[in-house]
């Protein structure tokens, strides 16, 4: 569908190839503009780590001045999905990116930090296409029955097993993921996700409880059947709060803690 003018400031014109979501008239005009640019990112016209297009030329497209898209664009920078460089413009933000990365990594070593203690070493104990139970549907918008890829893996530092971490991921979107992928990616899991399957996790929800491992999860990790441990419960989330991941991970806290910076 082509580009069609706006008939006064307060209708921005649609995006060329899709058809704005329904917006509420009480919208902020800047947040009809954020929820255009979503949308393109959202489809792909904009991929990780390249420059989405100039305030000016995003004007023009929207019909709608400079300012009411730079302020759009502050809102999805502070939301770290694009990110503003000084002199070169803004780029879709990428997991790639080393404070990306951390803002997902929040299991810390006790001496030293992540960057000392460089990347986890991971094996992965398998990974397969299964049916959809009823809550791993629910929790990934699903209907039960439908497939998914259930992958297990072993995180370890220093070459000692510290996370226990079972994954499921839609199998629509993750068509050819194998355990063989998996492990041979040589970045972030979700830079992978990005580059190979065109999936950009942006946020995520945790649920975190203390729990006890049974016999197979304190084999798998080394430990004794009484090591308390922290269940780590995650959904994580593409644009617009479409949820791609449902991770459960079973963290060791020995000589390692889950650090979170409250802003």
């Amino acid at each position: 569908m082509s580009t069609s003018p706006a008939t006064t400031s307060d209708s921005p014109a649609l995006p060329a190839g899709g058809a704005a979501a329904p917006t509420p008239a009480f919208s902020p005009l800047y947040q009809q503009i954020k929820g255009l640019i979503l949308q393109s990112l959202q489809h792909g016209e904009w991929k990780p780590g390249e420059a989405i297009p100039s305030e000016m030329d995003l004007a023009g497209r929207f019909r709608v001045s400079q300012g009411t898209v730079r302020k759009a664009i502050d809102e999805l920078a502070a939301e770290n999905l694009v990110m503003r460089r000084q002199g070169k413009g803004t780029f879709v933000a990428t997991h790639a990116e080393r404070h990306v990365q951390y803002r997902f990594l929040k299991l810390q070593p006790d001496e030293g930090d992540a960057n000392t203690e460089g990347p986890a070493q991971r094996r992965i104990i398998e990974c397969r296409r299964i049916r959809a139970s009823a809550d791993i549907a629910r929790a990934l918008a699903l209907r039960t029955g439908d497939a998914v890829v259930m992958a297990r893996r072993i995180l370890s530092f220093s070459e000692v097993p510290t996370i226990l971490e079972d994954i499921w991921l839609p199998g629509q979107a993750f068509k050819g993921l194998t355990a063989e992928r998996l492990a041979g990616y040589p970045g972030p899991t979700y830079a992978m996700f990005e580059l190979d399957f065109g999936v950009r996790m942006v946020r995520a929800d945790e649920k975190i409880r203390a729990v006890l491992p049974d016999a197979e999860q304190a084999a798998l990790l080394g430990i004794d059947a009484g090591t308390p441990l922290l269940s780590v419960e995650r959904i994580a989330c593409t644009y617009n709060d479409v949820p791609m991941e449902l991770r459960r991970g079973l963290y060791r806290t020995d000589t390692h803690h889950y650090h979170n910076a409250l802003q």
